[in-house]
């Protein structure tokens, strides 16, 4: 991964974010890392991109926003990454967080609805120098079966239940972070799957956009 190239004018911004997250009770190290590392602001429009590192969500286009940093941060640091995993994430968006994900596990697989979103993030994340990802446009509801079972999956957007096919690809012991609520206000839930039986954990409030598809909102 690239920190956006030696002395690419943000490192300092980047510093700042970290310390922010800290203040905010982000522990994590390798998480912390990781967000000193990622260039954020490749991952937005130009016309946000004075904003880049801003502990803030920011509009990306296409009704779809970069989530909150400390939001995110929260999202990695509930799951307890080892570094060994394979991550599925629903809802790439920016392709932020997916970045983010390289850094922290083995390998992600990235599903997203929305063909211009996907197509931006892939050449945001390959300027990032990311290469363990692999982005696909579809409904993200339905997981990717080709690659399961997943050690962990992140859910990037609100739904009204837990999606019975994640819930399947999920491996032995696997978590799942993921939204949920109604479309104004939702709870972020820690998933996690032990044989046959799925144990849930309230982590707090949280607002994100719907999650579109046939296991999500419709």
């Amino acid at each position: 991964m690239v920190a956006g190239g030696v002395g690419d004018g943000y490192g300092g911004y980047r510093a700042q974010l970290v310390e922010t997250l800290q203040r905010k009770g982000v522990r994590d190290l390798a998480v912390l890392r990781a967000v000193g590392t990622v260039p954020r602001h490749l991952f937005v429009p130009e016309s946000v991109r004075h904003r880049a590192y801003d502990d803030a969500a920011l509009p990306i286009g296409s009704g779809q926003t970069i989530s909150q940093p400390w939001v995110q941060a929260r999202y990695l640091e509930a799951v307890g990454l080892t570094g060994r995993e394979r991550v599925l994430e629903v809802g790439t968006g920016s392709g932020y967080q997916t970045a983010l994900l390289a850094l922290l596990v083995d390998s992600v697989f990235s599903v997203e609805r929305i063909a211009g979103l996907a197509q931006a993030a892939k050449r945001a994340l390959d300027a990032a120098g990311a290469r363990n990802v692999t982005v696909l446009v579809g409904d993200g509801t339905l997981g990717w079966r080709p690659f399961a079972p997943y050690d962990a999956i992140f859910v990037a957007a609100a739904s009204p239940h837990v999606p019975a096919p994640l819930v399947e690809q999920l491996a032995e012991g696997g978590r799942m972070v993921i939204p949920i609520g109604d479309r104004a206000a939702q709870t972020l839930m820690l998933v996690v799957r032990r044989g046959s039986d799925v144990h849930t954990t309230t982590i707090g409030d949280v607002r994100f956009v719907p999650l579109l598809g046939e296991f999500g909102f419709r």
